[in-house]
């Protein structure tokens, strides 16, 4: 019997207003995939990726790692980041080690006081990211991409299997975006780590996923990224809007 899929949806649909915003998707996603997901503005892709962490109501089903998410309890197995996180509220005082702890409540609990492993755990997850040294900085101090590598950091620091993200690098520049996509890269490829993120950067999901789907309201395209063949081809049949180019993300992922 094989393994169970770490998400695998079946008919997932969810309204707005009585308007349907996703339409019947079915998916799987297995251990150690890495898995882009454009499609053009108002598609559904942010939706879809709330609905599977319960920010959302749907009708269908959704599993994680074969539990219907209505019974599954095990959060911490699953990091979320979702979007704007890059740009935050300049009035929140909390630190960067504040926030990346905050990442281990699902393994701690809620109301339980965090211990000695959940503080080495955040550590270690700030200098997976590259940010051992700003612990103790104010989060509205930072870039727009250390903000972004915080909330990464954050959902790394629960030591999840499913890392989802949604538009992870909206508004900032080349250079951090060649530098967040290196460091997925060697989450999925030096970890295991399983993951799927939501883009319109399709020149890093051309040269770094393994899959792509593209979803409008429906799925309309789930192949190998090496079936694609060009990024021209990506943008255009799917109707995501490149952001500028960084270049040098390695594609060796695209097996």
């Amino acid at each position: 019997m094989p393994p169970a899929a770490c998400l695998a949806t079946q008919d997932l649909t969810v309204r707005y207003h009585g308007e349907t915003v996703v339409d019947r998707v079915t998916l799987r996603v297995d251990s150690g995939e890495y898995v882009g997901v454009v499609g053009p503005n108002g598609a559904g892709k942010s939706t879809f990726l709330k609905a599977l962490v319960g920010l959302v109501p749907f009708d269908g089903r959704v599993e994680l790692f074969g539990t219907p998410r209505e019974r599954f309890g095990a959060w911490h197995r699953v990091g979320y980041v979702p979007q704007h996180v890059a740009h935050p509220n300049p009035h929140i005082p909390a630190t960067v080690d504040e926030i990346v702890l905050l990442g281990r409540a699902g393994r701690r609990g809620l109301g339980r006081p965090f211990a000695r492993e959940d503080r080495a755990a955040a550590r270690a997850a700030l200098s997976a990211v590259g940010l051992a040294d700003l612990g103790r900085a104010r989060l509205s101090t930072l870039s727009g991409g250390q903000r972004q590598r915080v909330h990464l950091a954050r959902a790394l620091a629960g030591e999840p299997e499913l890392l989802l993200l949604d538009e992870p690098t909206t508004g900032i520049d080349p250079a951090t975006r060649h530098t967040f996509y290196e460091l997925l890269d060697h989450l999925n490829h030096d970890r295991a780590l399983t993951i799927v993120l939501v883009s319109h950067d399709t020149h890093s999901l051309f040269h770094s996923v393994h899959r792509i789907v593209a979803l409008n309201r429906r799925v309309t395209f789930d192949a190998a990224a090496s079936s694609i063949a060009s990024e021209e081809d990506l943008h255009h049949l799917f109707g995501a809007h490149p952001e500028p180019a960084h270049g040098g993300v390695r594609d060796a992922s695209r097996a």
